[in-house]
């Protein structure tokens, strides 16, 4: 896919010469040449206040004052009406990555010329990041026909996200221009990934051979008819790949790609192929990175970790080198190394990660004090990160069964910062744990009290008034308005499908919850869904959907004590006697 491109800003002045007319030689007779009109150039002089409105941006420009200079081009270019301003608009929109703006510009431009190559393939580009791809089409095919090099998989982007009445315009498209530019392999391409994309794979086959045909050594069309192979389980769905890589050993992004394929099914083979790409390129910390978790994913600790030690002594990638030989380390059952390392974690997303591991490991072993004195100290260095630290530090106790240390640390925090909402929404479910329903709901009720719009807030409050109470008028109003803000989360269609169940609309209730299922296949939205498929009198398809969600998860709490509330066996199950009943309201 194409990125955006930012353009450098150049003016040139074109002047022409006059060519000198040779003077007939003495004593020769001419007769005088009729004279030669020449075509006048019609002149639209820019009015004196545009004039002076782009002499200001041009100043501004060179001043670096980058927002002046596209006000005044953004203002300019639709009076004008002129193809290089807004040409010099477009340009100047995408050197500052201003998309909205760009887009308008880029529109205003192909108006003027719309048989300009860099104009539509601007809009295309444009059009297709934004998920506007049969928009884009048509530009596309002036890009085609004036240059040959029109780039027709961007018009893939986000095609998942199209409607199937778009799918289908953006098809037929696509086909239509195929018809002519028949040996465009850009377009083979792209047909041949619409075909992988509805599992059509031997339409998707046929068009990669005729690429393959034109063009031997295309790398994307290689990999994905490696792809399709693999998936076929046909012997060997590597062969043209590996040929190819033989040819041509350094062909490197061709080379990784095999190796990430390789990493679904052979680990072995994707050692192998990132070794030869690491010996290519030593100094390179991704390839070593990968070399260590694949060698800790087929269990060579020592292989493993030699590499992260030398992904850190390149500097590179240091915090997650740092993590990962702490997860090794606790593999290898020495907790207190493992913290060693998890301490050395600073920055990046594995800090809050590392900081997890190293107070579940404490707390695990009994040591809330020293966990604690960690924590503040993390606090301390770490002023920003202050609330997501406390509320870490009160899951990692709430899960170990230490509640009261859990509600104690988070009312601390709130006298901190009473205006946290990510601490009192925690502080809520804390509550909600321990069956202190009215501290709950006086939290959330906060939350919403200067935001009501939060809908977690929102969902968390109505889901529990309709489980764990009788308020199902509130709990629908609640579910309501978060479903109004949030209309396809399978956590809020499931709290909708369960209230429905509670109050007896079963047929409603299987519909939202089959839903929110689909979206999100947990093991509380499957216990939800299959008992209200169960009340239905749909027994088989209840245990279908318990069956599927024990295979997952055969220990999850609420799917058990609904099993077992409901009296049902199944392999797995833990037996009724041995689970606790849940608290009903």
């Amino acid at each position: 896919m194409s990125r955006l491109i930012a353009f450098a800003i150049i003016y040139a002045l074109l002047t022409a010469c006059a060519s000198q007319i040779p003077f007939p030689e003495e004593g020769t007779a001419t007769e005088p040449e009729p004279e030669t009109p020449i075509a006048e150039v019609p002149e639209r002089p820019f009015p004196n206040d545009s004039l002076y409105a782009l002499l200001v941006a041009e100043f501004a420009l060179r001043r670096r004052a980058y927002d002046v200079t596209l006000e005044q081009y953004m203002e300019q270019a639709p009076l004008l009406r002129d193809a290089g301003v807004s040409a010099h608009a477009t340009h100047l929109t995408q050197f500052l990555q201003r998309e909205q703006e760009a887009l308008q510009s880029a529109q205003l431009w192909v108006e003027l010329e719309p048989e300009n190559a860099e104009a539509n393939n601007t809009l295309a580009d444009l059009l297709a990041r934004r998920g506007r791809t049969v928009e884009a089409l048509p530009h596309l095919a002036v890009v085609e026909r004036q240059t040959g090099s029109a780039n027709f998989p961007i018009l893939l982007t986000g095609f998942e996200q199209l409607s199937d009445e778009q799918r289908a315009e953006l098809v037929l498209g696509i086909d239509t221009l195929a018809t002519e530019f028949s040996k465009n392999t850009r377009l083979l391409l792209t047909q041949a990934l619409i075909h992988a994309e509805f599992k059509q794979y031997d339409l998707a086959l046929e068009n990669l051979q005729k690429l393959l045909k034109l063009e031997p050594d295309q790398p994307q069309a290689i990999l994905l008819e490696a792809r399709i192979l693999a998936e076929q389980k046909v012997d060997n769905p590597y062969r043209r790949l590996q040929r190819v890589l033989q040819e041509k050993p350094d062909a490197k992004l061709l080379r990784l790609q095999y190796a990430r394929l390789l990493t679904a099914t052979d680990m072995d083979a994707a050692r192998e192929q990132f070794e030869i790409l690491s010996q290519q390129s030593p100094r390179d910390g991704d390839l070593l990175f990968s070399l260590a978790l694949i060698n800790r994913e087929i269990n060579d600790p020592g292989a493993a970790s030699d590499y992260l030690r030398q992904v850190i002594a390149l500097g590179q990638r240091v915090d997650e080198a740092y993590y990962y030989l702490g997860r090794i380390a606790e593999d290898e059952g020495d907790p207190e190394e493992a913290i060693s390392y998890y301490m050395q974690v600073t920055d990046g997303p594995e800090y809050l990660a590392a900081n997890s591991r190293i107070g579940q490991i404490l707390v695990e072993d009994g040591q809330l004090d020293r966990n604690h004195t960690w924590f503040n100290e993390q606090r301390e260095a770490n002023p920003q990160l202050s609330d997501p630290l406390y509320g870490l530090e009160a899951d990692i106790l709430a899960q170990a069964g230490a509640s009261k240390n859990a509600m104690q640390l988070l009312n601390e925090a709130m006298a901190e910062t009473p205006d946290s909402t990510p601490l009192r929404y925690a502080r809520a479910m804390l509550s909600e744990q321990q069956d202190d329903l009215a501290s709950m709901e006086r939290d959330l009720r906060t939350i919403l009290a200067t935001d009501p719009d939060n809908t977690a807030a929102l969902n968390a409050l109505g889901y529990t008034l309709a489980d764990r109470t009788t308020r199902y008028t509130e709990a629908l109003e609640l579910i309501s308005r978060a479903l109004e803000l949030q209309p396809n989360e399978p956590a809020i269609l499931d709290s909708m499908g369960w209230l429905l169940y509670r109050t007896g609309r079963y047929d409603e209730a299987v519909d939202y919850l089959a839903r929110a299922y689909a979206n999100f296949p947990d093991p509380e939205v499957a216990a939800h869904l299959g008992e209200a498929l169960w009340v239905k009198g749909n027994n088989d398809a209840a245990m279908a959907v318990w069956q599927d969600a024990l295979s997952r998860d055969p220990e999850h709490p609420v799917l058990l004590e609904t099993l077992n509330r409901l009296g049902i066996e199944m392999p797995g199950a833990i037996p009724a006697d041995d689970f606790p009943a849940k608290n009903q309201s």
